[in-house]
């Protein structure tokens, strides 16, 4: 669906909810590995310079290169906005808002059993953040992901999801 696209896709990339609604079809190509994703314009890059991210396929159910191929086939969308509006009768509108993103991922959490307020449009870029920072993946690394231009930010993130790794007091 429409939805599982968004969340695998923001996760693995690490997209900015503005970042994944401004996705259209020319930017995503399949390769071996799984696709490139090139973001034209961020709100680090106002010039547009663009940067490319790959996306590889994952093992399992939550492949992020499969869940767009499912639904840009099921959507029959061969150009533009990769991301668009569906109605209650499943009829494909025009493309998504920033302010869609927030609501398509507290909706998931909600129905998954979590807080929804404790989610919000960031969520699938921080998570990607913290997990890979907790599967002890390299700050470079993190960052080629997420086109941070240093560790100050990225560490905002890493700093709250390891307060308990290695945690003096639970050592003792």
């Amino acid at each position: 669906s429409r939805d599982q696209a968004i969340l695998l896709l923001g996760f693995a990339g690490a997209f900015r909810r503005s970042e994944l609604v401004a996705l259209n079809i020319d930017d995503i190509k399949e390769v071996q590995e799984g696709l490139t994703v090139t973001i034209q314009r961020s709100k680090t890059d106002q010039e547009g310079s663009g940067r490319k991210i790959g996306i590889p396929f994952a093992r399992g159910i939550h492949c992020p290169v499969k869940a767009i191929q499912s639904w840009l086939e099921l959507s029959g969308i061969t150009s533009g906005a990769i991301f668009r509006s569906v109605d209650r009768h499943g009829n494909i509108g025009d493309q998504l808002s920033n302010h869609a993103i927030p609501r398509i991922i507290k909706g998931w959490a909600s129905k998954a059993g979590f807080d929804p307020k404790d989610y919000a449009g960031h969520s699938l870029r921080s998570g990607l953040v913290t997990s890979a920072a907790n599967a002890g993946i390299a700050n470079h690394k993190i960052r080629a992901q997420t086109g941070h231009k240093g560790d100050a930010m990225l560490n905002r993130y890493i700093r709250d999801s390891q307060i308990f790794t290695d945690n003096a007091a639970g050592i003792l």
